[in-house]
């Protein structure tokens, strides 16, 4: 029988594995769940998420079941921008509409860098959201994990 080997997602990242580490992300963040996303970072995790400071696990927890609170039908796109031993630099856009109907799209960038058991332990996040109508959606995808199928940021011009 045979067997294929999956890359490590532990530092040092090759293109291949960096690329399956920014997918294995982008699919905890679709999950919506503030617990399963914040086992991904080390328990003393360090963030910047736009001029929000957040530190460890449990400020994690807090901080995204605040954001998927405000930021409803949530869905995430991200693309490797670059690699480099145990750093990731990502950029990515998302869906969300707030409570009372507005969509939105937000772009940003996100430079990671991972311990030597995979996990990350500092995350730098700059963010900018821009107003969009119904009609300027492009994720329409079922709420979770973007299908294989699905284009990604490149392919929709973003």
């Amino acid at each position: 029988m045979a067997t294929s080997t999956q890359p490590s997602l532990v530092p040092p990242f090759t293109r291949e594995s960096a690329i399956l580490k920014v997918r294995k992300a982008e699919d905890n963040w679709n999950s919506r769940n503030p617990h399963q996303v914040s086992l991904g970072y080390t328990p003393d995790s360090i963030w910047r998420n736009r001029a929000e400071f957040i530190h460890g696990r449990e400020e994690i927890v807090r901080f995204l079941t605040r954001k998927w609170h405000r930021e409803l039908d949530y869905r995430l796109i991200k693309e490797l921008w670059a690699f480099d031993n145990s750093r990731i630099a990502v950029r990515f856009a998302y869906e969300y509409h707030d409570d009372s109907g507005q969509w939105y799209r937000a772009y940003g960038n996100e430079n990671w860098e991972f311990a030597d058991d995979g996990l990350m332990h500092h995350r730098h996040a700059s963010i900018n959201d821009l107003r969009i109508t119904e009609a300027d959606r492009l994720y329409f995808w079922p709420l979770g994990r973007r299908p294989d199928d699905h284009a990604g940021l490149s392919d929709l011009g973003l």
